[in-house]
């Protein structure tokens, strides 16, 4: 049984490199399709405080039910965008990874490197070819 865990989405490109950045550290994490298998309240609302984030920090905005539901405005509660997202789980920014070292919303993918109990393994690069990793496993700054 994996001890790191990944709410992926497999259309998001941040997603996959955080998933292949989890993979090149030698773990295989459980993988969770939050948009088909989505968080109960209470695991979302664990998951928020994991991350000391507010609901409105995870929501994402660039998708459709954002504008219809009026989110833009300041006049929802935690607990109404909570309901919100469980409703509609497009609306939960991703990928969210749970490691014995901490919960991380991974924006951008390399943010998990913060929290990856083992090192890379070799070199890595993004889908858009940007490196990350150097071949010795060490991160590449920008």
């Amino acid at each position: 049984m994996s001890n790191i865990t990944i709410y992926h989405n497999p259309a998001c490109g941040t997603s996959r490199n955080t998933l292949a950045l989890i993979r090149n550290s030698g773990a295989e994490p459980t993988v969770i399709h939050y948009l088909e298998t989505p968080p109960t309240r209470d695991e979302l609302v664990s998951l928020l405080g994991a991350m000391g984030i507010t609901a409105r920090e995870l929501l994402r905005k660039n998708v459709e039910p954002y504008e219809q539901l009026g989110l833009a405005e300041d006049s929802f509660s935690e607990q109404q965008l909570i309901d919100f997202m469980l409703e509609h789980p497009i609306l939960i920014n991703r990928p969210i990874v749970v490691t014995p070292l901490g919960t991380r919303l991974c924006r951008p993918s390399e943010v998990v490197l913060e929290i990856l109990p083992d090192a890379q393994q070799g070199a890595f690069s993004k889908e858009d070819g940007e490196q990350v990793v150097d071949r010795n496993g060490a991160r590449v700054k920008p």
